[in-house]
């Protein structure tokens, strides 16, 4: 499970910067050798590196290379090491619910007017903070479900 949702969240950011610099290759040249810029590509970019940035946030969380003070980490024992990663992922999932549930209220407020570059209405470019709270309230429960079955397997020993 966790390596498909790896793999899911790994092609999402992927696509998201190919997207960027699709884009914004497109547009430079565009602008440049013809003299004709494009003007909702700048949207277009900021938005796909807005949906890159929610899914990279689940995918750094889940495989545990976000900026950390690992200093302070190795400080501790092990057993109070593992319940500080315990709490982190447990807040992580508040924050996700939270960010999910804070979006979706955004999204419905605001989510009708469109936008200039591109006159599509905001809700698809808003609906990325409610889909990157759902990823990494997914990615806090399964960070959540490997410590459990890691205390389970330390007990079984």
């Amino acid at each position: 499970m966790k390596r498909l949702y790896k793999n899911t969240l790994t092609m999402l950011t992927g696509t998201s910067l190919f997207v960027i610099f699709g884009v914004v290759l497109v547009s430079s040249l565009s602008r440049y050798l013809f003299n004709s810029p494009i003007q909702w590509s700048e949207e277009v970019a900021k938005y796909a590196m807005i949906y890159g940035t929610m899914f990279g946030m689940a995918l750094c969380y889940l495989e545990g290379i976000h900026i950390r003070f690992t200093f302070l980490e190795d400080m501790v024992s092990a057993k109070i090491r593992h319940a500080l990663h315990f709490i982190s992922d447990v807040i992580a999932l508040v924050s996700g619910c939270v960010l999910t549930y804070s979006g979706y209220i955004f999204m419905m407020k605001r989510g009708a007017i469109q936008a200039p570059g591109t006159g599509i209405q905001m809700y698809y470019f808003q609906v990325a903070m409610v889909i990157g709270g759902a990823c990494l309230a997914i990615a806090a429960l399964i960070r959540l479900v490997e410590y459990f079955q890691s205390e389970k397997l330390e007990k079984g020993q």
